[in-house]
Order: C-alpha cells, then sequence, then structure tokens
C-alpha cells in the first residue's frame, strides 16, 4: 500500500481514540489525503479499465469518469475499486463472484463505475483477485466477493458462499489498516495485533501450520475464512503491514520487519524457499540504518522502500519485474533498484513493478504484454522507465496499483498543489 506522499507513514497521526465515547475514528491512513483523478491502462477485456464495453485495452493511461474526486485507487485481479473524498465506494470489473459489491444485472454496468451501498463513511480499501474490503471510519471492515485457493472458490466468510453485498468482518478490535493479497486479507489493530483471512495454502495467513493449510484440514474452513490473530512468542506490537500476492510483511515498532507466505524464489528473503507458515523476524531489515516505510509484492517478486526513498528488489527475475537492468537474476536479500529520484510509494502487479517518486512521476518496469507499463509497446523493461502520455502532462502521480493484467493511477493536476 502506497506510503504518505513525501513522507513515511506516521501511525501516530493515522489513528484517534475518542476515550470519552470509547470510539475509533480512523483517518485516510494508506495515502494522503489528497484528492485527484483516476486513470487506467492495461487490459480490460472483463471492464476493469471502467471505461465502458467499447474499450477492452488502453496502452497509455486514460481517464476514468467518476462522480466525484477520489483519495484512492486499488486494482484486483480483474476488478478495481474507488474511493472518494466522501467516503463513498465505486466499483467496476468483473463481477463473477461478487467483488464489485454491487448489482451488475444490466448488461454492460459492471464495465462502468458503479457505487457500493455502505452505510459508513469508508477511510480505505483493498482488493484482491475475487475479493474487495473497505475499512470504516469507526475501526470496522467490511468485505464482499470470493477467496480462492488452487481448486476454486472456499468462500469469503462462511464456507462456499460468495458475498456480493458488503458483509461486516466479525472482528472485535478496531482496525487501523487493511491489506489484500491475491486471496487473504490483512487487519492491522488499533492495538498492534494482526488478523488474518482466506486462503492458507502458501502460509499466507502466518497462523496456520501447514497440515491445515489445505482448506483447515480437519478444522474446515472456517479455521481460514474467522479473522485470526497472528500469535508470536513474547508481545510483539505491529505498527504497519502490506501484502504481497501471495505473502504478508509486517512492522514492528521497534523497526522489525516480520515475513510469512510464498518464498519460492527467496521473495520473502528468507535462506530457504520454502513456504513460511509462522512470522520469520527478516535479519536482512534489520541491518539498515534506515527504516522501511513500504512493501509491495507481485506473484513472484518483491519491492521494498526505505525512508530515504530508495527502492530494493528481490526475487525472480524474469522479464526484468526486479528493475536491476538486463541478464539480471534471481535475488535472495533486497537490492537496490537505481535510475530514479527518491520514491514515495511502490506498487507491484503480477509481473511488473511501479515506483512513484515524491516529484509526482511514475516509473515502471517487468512484463510489457499486458500494456500495463505505459510505454505504449509489448517489449519487457529491465530497467525503470519514466510513465507518459497525455493524461500524465502537467500532473503529479499520487499512487498506483497494479492488477492481474490492467493498472490504475490516482493523479492531480500540479497547479492545484
Amino acid at each position: 500500500m502506497p506510503a504518505k506522499r513525501g513522507a513515511p507513514k506516521r501511525k501516530s497521526e493515522a489513528v484517534v481514540e475518542d476515550t470519552d465515547a470509547k470510539k475509533v475514528k480512523v483517518s485516510h491512513q494508506s495515502h494522503a489525503k489528497e484528492i485527484g483523478l483516476v486513470l487506467v491502462l492495461g487490459q480490460g477485456d472483463v471492464g476493469q479499465l471502467g471505461l465502458g464495453e467499447d474499450i477492452m485495452e488502453r496502452k497509455k493511461p486514460a481517464l476514468v469518469t467518476l462522480p466525484e474526486q477520489m483519495v484512492q485507487v486499488v486494482a484486483g485481479g480483474m476488478h478495481s475499486v474507488c474511493l472518494s473524498n466522501t467516503g463513498q465506494v465505486y466499483t467496476f470489473g468483473c463481477n463473477d463472484e461478487g467483488a464489485l459489491g454491487r448489482d451488475t444485472s444490466e448488461e454492460g454496468s459492471e464495465t462502468l463505475p458503479g457505487k457500493v451501498e455502505l452505510e459508513q463513511k469508508i477511510v480505505q480499501v483493498s482488493a484482491g483477485d475475487s475479493h474487495s474490503a473497505a475499512l470504516t471510519e469507526e475501526g470496522t471492515v467490511y468485505v464482499w466477493g470470493s477467496f480462492r485457493d488452487n481448486n476454486g472458490v472456499i468462500g469469503l466468510l462462511e464456507p462456499f458462499k460468495t458475498c456480493t453485498r458488503p458483509t461486516k468482518l466479525p472482528i472485535t478490535e478496531s482496525v487501523v489498516k487493511i491489506a489484500s493479497g491475491n486471496d487473504h486479507l490483512v487487519m492491522l489493530t488499533l492495538d498492534g495485533n494482526l488478523y488474518t483471512s482466506g486462503c492458507a495454502e502458501q502460509g499466507q495467513l502466518g497462523r496456520v501450520p501447514e497440515h491445515f493449510s489445505n482448506r483447515g484440514g480437519r478444522k474446515g474452513l472456517s479455521r481460514l475464512l474467522e479473522p485470526q490473530m497472528v500469535k508470536l512468542k513474547g508481545k510483539v506490537h505491529f505498527t504497519d503491514a502490506f501484502c504481497g500476492a501471495y505473502l504478508t510483511f509486517a512492522v514492528t515498532t521497534e523497526g522489525y520487519v516480520y515475513g510469512f507466505g510464498l518464498s519460492n524464489y527467496h521473495q520473502v528473503s528468507t535462506k530457504s524457499t520454502k513456504m513460511c507458515y509462522v512470522p520469520v523476524k527478516l535479519t536482512c531489515f534489520k541491518n539498515s540504518t534506515t527504516s522501511w516505510v513500504d512493501f509491495a509484492g507481485g506473484q513472484h517478486h518483491t519491492l521494498c522502500l526505505d525512508a530515504e526513498g530508495q527502492v530494493y528488489s528481490l526475487g525472480r527475475a524474469e522479464y526484468g519485474r526486479l528493475g536491476l537492468g538486463e541478464g539480471a537474476e534471481e535475488k535472495s536479500e533486497p537490492t537496490p533498484v537505481t535510475g530514479m529520484e527518491p520514491v514515495c510509494s511502490v506498487a507491484c502487479g503480477a509481473s511488473v513493478s511501479y515506483a512513484v517518486t515524491k516529484e509526482g512521476d511514475v516509473y515502471s518496469w517487468g512484463m510489457g504484454t499486458n500494456m500495463q507499463l505505459g510505454t505504449g509497446e509489448e517489449d519487457d523493461e529491465w530497467s525503470p522507465v519514466k510513465m507518459t502520455g497525455k493524461q500524465l502532462e502537467n500532473r503529479a502521480v499520487l499512487m498506483v496499483s497494479s492488477g492481474g493484467q490492467h493498472t490504475a493511477l490516482l493523479v492531480r493536476d500540479k497547479q492545484d498543489s
């Protein structure tokens, strides 16, 4: 999830507790509160570009028509979720398993933005392959759609049941941040705890042993779908959490980074390529003289960002997704990505990578097949390339998010700063 523009996230500013009413107010915290316009590019054969039934592809960023100004946009596997500055949620794209959270029975209605009916003001959204989530200012979480595993739908809150409308998650603690992988959801609470739900096959929940990871084993799917706390020995207070496609990273008060999930290409930065079913304290991040402010993960690679604005990559190298130059090979530890000005946030699609600079430019690299890089070509890019286009002229990029075959940007006009 993108960090606050131009500065590391500071959780002390993100949450205010009203001790009299015992209610929690959560602010927009996955980004600055800057409002902007939504741009999209890549493949859109199921409406995930939000440009209508006739537009299936955009080689350069195109403007999405929305009824309000937006403060966040996230790209799921084949759908998109936008959050407005008034706390309203709009979705478009594939709705086969309810990921849009609204009625799309009218032909073509899924290919244009439509409003999701939610009773409370939303301050953050996230999206995976077939699910979406929304965090309210009261610290509650609503979800819709479905989680999947390698054998198909596993359900969202109840085994094998999809949710076509927003449904409140049964979690007693107040949540201050949500993050989605392809098929799992991570929630960071006010008390510094992590809760997870979804698919556990690759260890991404951090709380389900390997012998229960296939649909919960003898305990059943409810073990996976009911949000439960990730437990560690001793008291650990988490201040931030991030998801890759099949992995999770979490940062503690002391600045330690824990990781769990799929690491078959060392994308969790463990010494082994075995799946991590429990959180591992990652020593490679402890040696840094700076703090870590952002993580993003694709199918088999990871990007991380330090407080100085330096991007690092690790994991699988094919198609140039690490941004380390032509011929680069798999990396088991964070490796500096060069050729960019200081960066404020990073993002990954399956085999593509992005970095938003503090000056408001966006760089892309990786697989060019789906036109997600914004170069106008299908060639892979092995080093960062600054994205250009008519819709980016005289505009600053606030955030970027990438899905299976499409990418979304939030931008603002530079004179509005």
